[in-house]
């Protein structure tokens, strides 16, 4: 195989890969926009174990829907995993 066509195959599959963990954040987040709307106020540890997914993952995915105005902070502990969110009204 050519060197250029090896190169352009591996460009291609790491955008593939790219597309994929993308994707995949995004179904993370309606998972949690989803769990979140029906347990408000409920803690970021208790979404994350809920979900199946890491606390840091979750606060991620928590960080983004804030910043869309999606949710809003409920309570705001020092802590990220015991900070809690609602839907935005």
């Amino acid at each position: 195989m050519p060197p250029c066509t090896a190169l352009c195959l591996c460009v291609c599959a790491a955008g593939l890969f790219g597309e994929d963990l993308l994707q995949r954040g995004y179904h993370r987040d309606r998972e949690v926009l989803t769990y979140i709307a029906v347990h408000p106020g409920v803690a970021t540890r208790h979404s994350a174990q809920a979900i199946g997914a890491s606390e840091r993952v979750v606060a991620r995915n928590l960080d983004r829907l804030t910043s869309d105005r999606l949710l809003v902070l409920d309570a705001d502990d020092a802590t990220p995993a015991l900070r809690s969110y609602r839907l935005a009204s």
